[in-house]
């Protein structure tokens, strides 16, 4: 099993950074993924639990599932399909208070797909979530970021 994690502070209320990174149709907007959309709501929540975003190129996207959605502090999903090739993918977002910003703390696991490729795709998840963050704190939150 492979392990992703990555930090980032925000100096911004937890529930402002949770609102902009929970909307999945808008993750266009600062993710760097591409196109995004929202496929199935969620309940009660349209983004919330069992909420269906695609990422990525029309042809060919991520499908995540949301499994849990506690605002403002943690979501939790996984890859039902598309993506990089892997299995048993399972991520977790924390949004935690910091004085008066946010710390927000996204982790994964997966397995390959592909033998001997866990390491690449590793780094390629670690890439794209740091690039997301960024983009998130650029878009939304310039002065702050």
């Amino acid at each position: 099993m492979q392990q992703v994690e990555v930090i980032r502070r925000f100096d911004a209320a937890p529930q402002a950074v949770w609102d902009v990174y929970t909307d999945h149709a808008r993750w266009s907007e600062w993710s760097g993924m591409g196109t995004s959309r929202l496929e199935r709501e969620g309940s009660p929540h349209r983004n919330g639990s069992g909420a269906l975003r695609a990422l990525g190129p029309p042809i060919l996207p991520a499908r995540e599932e949301v499994l849990e959605f506690e605002p403002p502090r943690r979501m939790t999903y996984r890859i039902v399909s598309g993506g990089l090739p892997m299995r048993d993918h399972l991520g977790e977002v924390l949004f935690e208070p910091d004085g008066a910003g946010t710390r927000v703390v996204w982790r994964c696991r997966f397995a390959s797909r592909v033998p001997g490729l866990g390491g690449i795709q590793q780094r390629l998840v670690t890439r794209f979530f740091r690039a997301a963050l960024e983009g998130l704190a650029r878009r939304h939150f310039p002065d702050r970021a």
